[in-house]
């Protein structure tokens, strides 16, 4: 698909409520649909503000855009940078979750060393809302997974089955659509890497491309009916429904269960640790803050796999 060209433009992080942090929000390991245009995504965990143009192919989402539009942002001097196909700025506040007053989610968080630290040390770090699709499948993959290699296999499906749009001379491909990947063989997927979690993703794929379910549809129900929605996908377990809820459907109470946070439940709440996943992520949902509990979780899973201690 061919595009006339890039319009620009910037968004004056002063207008929004709390502070931004683009480098963190898009390396923290909630989003894998995101890539640099210097191809070092993911080998830094410092905050740095994202001077780097981040780049990505947005698809038609409800409400916001009705096509697909090319993206590409920085964070310069207090600016948020943009070029893209069309007028990006309601995409931008609704993906990157502009919108959020942090200032007031950082009060809402319990008065907690390990928390207070986490939120000190990335600062500006916001929840993404991307694609319901797009996060399914990125989740799954991500089973026993470092985040550069889910990224990597993300990247490798949109270049390999994804649509390609081009823009004065450069093209960009975006994750493929549900139709796109449930017309791949297991063994094509497997060719990217995927191994056991190929057929997780084209049997996830196509039922979502054949209307038996879909990822959005869990927005519809109360939270613990929408993480169980979920978990019809192949592939999905509580976990990465919880992540889904998270990063795509507006759930932020929502508390994945990974492996740095069950560390930071056995060591520094240790009262939340119960019988089972939905047990424990009850209790530490609500020693979180309820409401923005999947927040506090976000910075505390940064914090941790970025080196901090318990």
């Amino acid at each position: 698909m061919d595009h006339s060209g890039f319009e620009s433009g910037s968004i004056d992080l002063q207008d929004i409520a709390g502070p931004f942090d683009l480098q963190a929000t898009l390396e923290s390991g909630q989003s894998y649909l995101w890539d640099r245009s210097d191809g070092g995504m993911y080998d830094s965990m410092s905050v740095s503000g994202g001077p780097k143009w981040y780049e990505t192919v947005a698809p038609p989402i409800d409400g916001i855009t009705d096509s697909s539009i090319i993206i590409r942002v920085r964070q310069r001097e207090g600016q948020l940078e943009w070029e893209a196909t069309e007028d990006p700025v309601d995409l931008l506040e609704h993906l990157l979750r502009l919108d959020d007053d942090l200032a007031s989610i950082y009060d809402s968080f319990p008065d907690d060393e390990l928390i207070k630290t986490a939120v000190e040390s990335f600062s500006g770090l916001r929840l993404v809302r991307d694609p319901p699709f797009s996060t399914l499948i990125s989740f799954i993959c991500s089973a026993q997974m470092r985040v550069s290699r889910i990224h990597q296999m993300q990247m490798s499906m949109a270049n390999t089955f994804g649509t390609t749009h081009t823009v004065a001379d450069e093209s960009f491909t975006a994750f493929p659509t549900p139709s796109q990947l449930a017309a791949q063989s297991e063994s094509e997927l497997r060719d990217l890497s995927l191994g056991y979690r190929a057929p997780y993703v084209q049997r996830t794929a196509k039922m979502v491309a054949t209307d038996e379910a879909h990822p959005a549809t869990a927005g519809e129900y109360n939270y613990e009916k929408a993480r169980e929605y979920l978990t019809q996908f192949i592939g999905v377990g509580n976990k990465v429904a919880d992540c889904v809820l998270l990063f795509s459907l507006d759930y932020t109470e929502a508390v994945p269960l990974d492996t740095w946070i069950q560390t930071a439940i056995a060591e520094h709440f240790p009262t939340c640790d119960r019988d089972g996943y939905i047990q424990t992520s009850r209790a530490i949902r609500d020693r979180l803050g309820s409401q923005y509990a999947g927040y506090a979780q976000t910075y505390v899973f940064y914090y941790l796999r970025s080196g901090g201690e318990v």
